[in-house]
């Protein structure tokens, strides 16, 4: 991990380095040898060197599905790779050490767009062989992060949906849902659509800093509130709670969720895998370092001692007295706010009505695609 000297914060962004990804061959660091100053691999004061790119990618499919336990949802579809909230404690952050690029600033400022996911994914829906199950829109990376003002990727997914009557679970800490009530409102007065808005603290200092480029909380509230009025069912993910950061404020957090509208709620403990684990360390560095090591030792408690666990069942809660305590805190919370736990909405939404798109797209070859069409040319000859 980068000495505490060489921490700084960036406004506007969580990371506060570039740290390479697991997957690099070859490690680096920065040092300053003083001839000058270090390079950007740590920090610079100039925002410019970390401003948004949005790239283009024509993705070859676009439902993702999974069997874990700890989740209400099997399927689910991401217009997007990266984020620009930049979130620290994004457990997606890793996802772009696969594109050979830093789960740092590269995650938050290096955006990458399916540009072809409502096409792919109503080619998806007109196959025969096509079950329906609710999809979950947004899960790793926000579908409504500032790009999507401009790409819109996220609204045309929802008009396919919204054409199939194809049930449909979002999640969000952005406003910029409203903008598609349209839409929304018609899918969940047919029990086809659901939302969940994150909200992580009630303090408007922490979530800039935690995760600068999201909504404000007071927004986020509104926002719940403003849903609630169109009629659509409104959860809370109340994530993450982070030991003496944000745990202090559960109790606080669910009181202002109920007033607002929110019908049920629930919660996940800060999670660190891979390079999310010292991309957090360095932020607490640079933000808390008063308390840096308090965070950590609460933090490795409830994962049996290390810093994190990724086994089904606990991975979400974490296990021992502080989990407990945590956990006890948020039940007594919700029954005496008469609120209701995770997923039931989600599980609720009624998949019957489905009708296959009439119109589908021919398909786009992909880049690939187009490398191996003219791989083919040379060796045909």
């Amino acid at each position: 991990m980068l000495p505490p000297a060489s921490l700084k914060a960036q406004k506007g962004r969580g990371a506060v380095s570039n740290l390479q990804g697991r997957h690099e061959v070859h490690a680096r660091s920065s040092f300053d040898d003083g001839w000058g100053a270090p390079d950007d691999a740590v920090g610079s004061s100039d925002t410019a060197a970390w401003k948004t790119q949005v790239s283009e990618e024509m993705a070859r499919s676009i439902l993702s599905r999974n069997s874990s336990p700890d989740l209400p949802f099997g399927v689910s579809l991401n217009p997007y790779r990266g984020c620009e909230h930049g979130c620290i404690y994004c457990f997606a952050r890793p996802t772009h050490s696969y594109l050979g690029l830093s789960p740092g600033f590269d995650f938050e400022s290096r955006i990458v767009a399916k540009v072809n996911a409502p096409e792919l994914l109503r080619r998806e829906l007109a196959r025969s062989a096509y079950v329906p199950e609710p999809i979950a829109l947004g899960v790793n990376t926000d579908a409504y992060q500032p790009c999507e003002r401009e790409r819109q990727l996220t609204r045309r997914v929802l008009e396919v949906l919204h054409e199939c009557n194809h049930p449909v679970g979002l999640i969000t800490k952005s406003s910029l849902i409203e903008r598609d009530l349209d839409l929304l409102a018609p899918m969940a007065a047919r029990r086809l659509a659901s939302v969940a808005i994150t909200l992580t603290t009630l303090g408007p200092a922490i979530s800039r800093t935690l995760e600068p480029r999201a909504a404000a909380p007071a927004r986020r509230l509104r926002t719940i509130r403003t849903l609630t009025d169109a009629g659509i069912p409104v959860g809370v993910s109340i994530a993450p709670i982070i030991p003496f950061v944000t745990e202090p404020e559960i109790e606080r957090l669910l009181e202002a969720v109920r007033d607002a509208g929110a019908i049920n709620a629930h919660y996940v403990v800060l999670r660190l895998p891979w390079e999310v684990n010292p991309l957090f360390r360095q932020w607490l560095e640079a933000h808390f370092p008063e308390r840096a090591q308090r965070v950590m030792n609460r933090v490795r408690e409830m994962r049996g001692g290390k810093d994190y666990d990724s086994s089904f069942g606990s991975r979400m809660h974490g296990e021992g007295v502080w989990a407990d305590l945590i956990h006890q805190r948020f039940d007594k919370a919700m029954r005496r706010l008469g609120m209701h736990g995770r997923g039931g909405r989600f599980r609720q939404l009624d998949c019957t009505q489905f009708r296959r798109p009439l119109a589908v797209p021919a398909p786009v070859p992909t880049s690939r695609d187009r490398n191996a069409g003219q791989l083919d040319l040379f060796q045909s000859g």
